[in-house]
């Protein structure tokens, strides 16, 4: 880290870090994590980069810290911000602006500026950072990472400094998708969370409809192109992408500092400011000293336009699974923000501030690069937001859209990515997340075969191949479209091809309560000692059917001559 040593207000002693990462154990193991400094570490002073806020060490970890550590993970230090998490830039900080991993000089992004850049330079595996306004999300995009932004509430924000209290997240910074989507299931859930519904979705359609704006607001022109490259390989990868009218999300967008709604920044830490304006950045300062004036009137008016601009928007993405968009229109250089630090700063949000007033979830991953000339290649990055507990779903869009970007030449290296694992984090939480079920499916609704559309619209994920025990028949039954029959037989059954998916158990429950005749859900043995929910069929149905068990499965049967 020595090219970026403002990435960091403080580290802990390096032996020390060694020692805890050989002893290690759990799903993050090995892996060393750096935590934005206004999230609390025990032995550590909670600065929110104001040194004067807080000068004794907290004495218990936030539980967002506390949970990754107990899934291995190691802290390595604690990162800087722009003060008080009220910016996007990653220049308000009395430690020094955090610049640029690849490009001194340009900004980080922020406000969780030196988590990105400990994460891209390999001085971590893994970051938290928070976001209210972009701030786990623009800082991942300038820096060439991964930035999980998942729904209000699913992980807890107890030992956090709030920004905006109601719409404050905690979210994850990683080098790629496998270790951020391993590192949110270790963080999210545990006591106070919000519940998930039970028939949350695990997955994208295969053929996802996804809504992009209508007109691209203050893109530089070379970063527009780059978007509309993302948006093509998203139409590749056999997704409909259509254009929406945008100006409602953006009118959102300005209530969060254009309007009442700014009056959460002072109520978070507005009493501190105003006793020590001496110890606080001059651009934070007046930011939080302006939202102290705000009326209720003024705060109560705009909670109410915001509902009414949420429905408007929600609205408009009736019918798609998801939105996407550039998660910034231009880096700006660390000169262009000392000119205009709020200008440049909000320009930089207008394609994040919308996201949280709206309670709606985002993967920001990134999608290429822009040659901008004697300015040296900036990273772009594109963003998938997807609706309130539909986190699973933007997930597996933005795998499907990202490029991986190339580390930094200071790169340090580091622990490699974790595999892929087969359900996505909402379903791997350890506590209080999506209750998943595995269903095993042989005939109809096997992939390419006509009822598949069926479980993609339950949001159900294809976990793979699978066969049955030994210890089953199948028929050919005479239904509309063509089904098979599996009925369990015991000895001298057969092995019956077949695939396993996972849906939610709410979505489950729907697709019981729609199978028709004589069809029905039991458990069914694999070849592997597992049970599974499968299909069955009523024995009379079975019986009247063409016993195909000697083909060994529906495909094999229907590439058959008979």
């Amino acid at each position: 880290m020595s090219a970026r040593p403002e990435a960091f207000i403080a580290l802990r002693d390096a032996a020390e870090v060694e020692a805890e990462l050989s002893a290690s154990s759990g799903p993050l193991a090995g892996l060393r994590l750096a935590v934005k400094n206004n999230v609390d570490v025990a032995g550590f002073p909670t600065t929110a980069a104001c040194p004067a806020y807080a000068t004794e060490p907290a004495g218990t970890d936030a539980v967002a810290v506390a949970r990754l550590r107990a899934a291995g993970a190691t802290v390595v230090g604690v990162t800087n911000l722009d003060q008080f998490a009220t910016g996007l830039v990653g220049q308000r900080s009395p430690y020094g602006g955090v610049r640029d991993a690849r490009r001194e000089t340009h900004v980080s992004g922020g406000s969780s500026s030196g988590s990105a850049v400990a994460v891209a330079l390999g001085a971590a595996d893994l970051a938290i950072g928070t976001d209210t306004a972009g701030s786990g999300r623009v800082p991942a995009a300038f820096q060439g990472i991964v930035g999980i932004k998942p729904t209000l509430g699913v992980v807890s924000v107890e030992g956090v400094v709030p920004a905006c209290r109601s719409w404050d997240a905690v979210t994850i910074l990683a080098r790629d998708l496998a270790t951020a989507d391993a590192a949110m299931a270790a963080m999210a859930g545990g006591p106070g969370t919000r519940r998930w519904p039970v028939d949350a979705p695990l997955a994208a359609p295969a053929a996802a409809r996804v809504a992009v704006p209508a007109r691209l607001t203050e893109m530089a022109p070379a970063w527009a192109e780059a978007f509309q490259e993302a948006a093509d390989r998203l139409r590749s990868d056999g997704c409909v992408v259509e254009a929406i009218p945008f100006a409602p999300f953006l009118a959102a967008a300005r209530l969060l500092y254009d309007g009442g709604l700014v009056a959460e920044r002072h109520a978070a830490v507005g009493e501190f400011v105003d006793a020590h304006p001496e110890q606080v950045d001059p651009t934070v300062g007046a930011i939080i000293a302006r939202a102290g004036e705000v009326s209720g009137s003024a705060m109560v008016r705009d909670l109410a336009r915001l509902e009414v601009l949420r429905a408007e928007c929600l609205g408009l993405l009736d019918g798609f699974d998801a939105l996407l968009v550039p998660t910034a229109p231009f880096q700006p250089t660390v000169a262009e923000v000392d000119a205009e630090p709020v200008a440049a700063n909000s320009r930089v949000g207008t394609y994040t501030n919308f996201c949280n007033l709206f309670d709606l979830c985002a993967v920001a991953v990134p999608s290429g690069t822009v040659d901008e000339g004697p300015a040296g290649i900036a990273q772009f990055g594109v963003t998938v937001v997807a609706r309130t507990f539909h986190d699973a779903v933007a997930l597996d869009l933005a795998r499907r859209v990202m490029l991986p970007a190339p580390p930094p030449e200071e790169y340090a290296g580091g622990t490699g990515p974790l595999p892929e694992r087969p359900l996505p984090w909402p379903a791997s939480i350890v506590d209080g997340g999506v209750e998943a079920v595995e269903l095993l499916v042989v005939g109809a609704h096997l992939t390419g075969q006509p009822l598949e559309r069926e479980l993609r619209a339950l949001g159900a994920r294809w976990l793979g191949p699978a066969r049955t025990a030994a210890a089953y028949s199948l028929a050919a039954l005479d239904t509309i479209p063509p089904k098979p029959g599996l009925t369990r037989v015991g000895a001298g059954g057969v092995s019956v091809d077949g695939e396993v998916w996972a849906l939610s158990a709410g979505a489950l429950g729907r697709f019981l309560a729609a199978l028709p005749a004589p069809m029905n859900l039991g458990r069914v043995e694999l070849d592997d000692g597992r049970w599974a929910v499968g299909f069955g069929c009523a024995a009379d149905a079975a019986a009247a059917g063409a016993d195909i068990s000697a083909h060994g499965g529906w495909r094999a049967w229907l590439a058959s001559p008979a």
